[in-house]
């Protein structure tokens, strides 16, 4: 999953945004790292909700890294990056993300972006 993280790429946007630094490109990926760390160590006989407790923790994380970029970090076409990844991890754990939110994806549910 990780050859489709867009994180890298954010930090090489043109004219250099104040948002996408380093660190802030860093914790964007960690949030994602992490759910995938997690999502291993339950193992691919988890539960569905306790891997969607993943999911949700995840998008609560990218909102809050959001809003400590004053709303700025996420915008359209990094939403539909994180749309798009939060939609293949959701397929490789196992679960279909068009069965949530109207076929919207799991992200959806909590996202603030």
């Amino acid at each position: 999953m990780k050859v489709y993280y867009p994180f890298e790429t954010w930090k090489t946007f043109i004219n250099n945004p104040p948002q996408y630094t380093p660190d802030n490109c860093d914790k964007a990926k960690e949030i994602f790292d992490t759910l995938i760390s997690d999502l291993i160590a339950d193992g691919e006989n988890a539960q569905e909700d306790l891997k969607i407790k993943r999911f949700e923790k995840a998008i609560h994380s990218l909102n809050q890294l959001n809003m400590d970029c004053e709303g700025t970090l996420i915008e359209t076409g990094e939403r539909e990056q994180l749309c798009n990844l939060t939609n293949k991890i959701t397929t490789a754990c196992g679960l279909d993300p068009k069965k949530y939110n109207e076929g919207a994806g799991l992200a959806d549910y909590w996202r603030d972006w």
